[in-house]
């Protein structure tokens, strides 16, 4: 399912227009990056958790040429499913 899959989905159930729809959307992907972006957890308890966390720099190795190679220090994001959301899938 991709974005305009899940804005027809969710205007379908709601009998909301799809521009408020992907508006929201929009909205709520803006709010994760501030909040990552800002060191906050974003939670939506029992569906998902999205975390920043900090990755240390280590040494990695190219693939092709097998020479030994530094790779930066970087922040990544964690996401975790909740509880209902595992069981829903399970």
């Amino acid at each position: 399912m991709n974005k305009n899959d899940l804005i027809k989905t969710i205007s379908e159930s709601t009998n909301l227009p799809k521009t408020q729809v992907g508006a929201v959307i929009d909205g709520f992907v803006d709010a994760v990056k501030g909040g990552l972006a800002n060191g906050d957890k974003v939670s939506i308890p029992g569906v998902i958790t999205f975390e920043s966390r900090h990755k240390p720099a280590s040494k990695g190795r190219n693939p092709s040429t097998g020479a030994e190679i530094q790779i930066p220090a970087r922040n990544v994001v964690k996401i975790k499913a909740g509880k209902a959301l595992s069981d829903a899938v399970a």
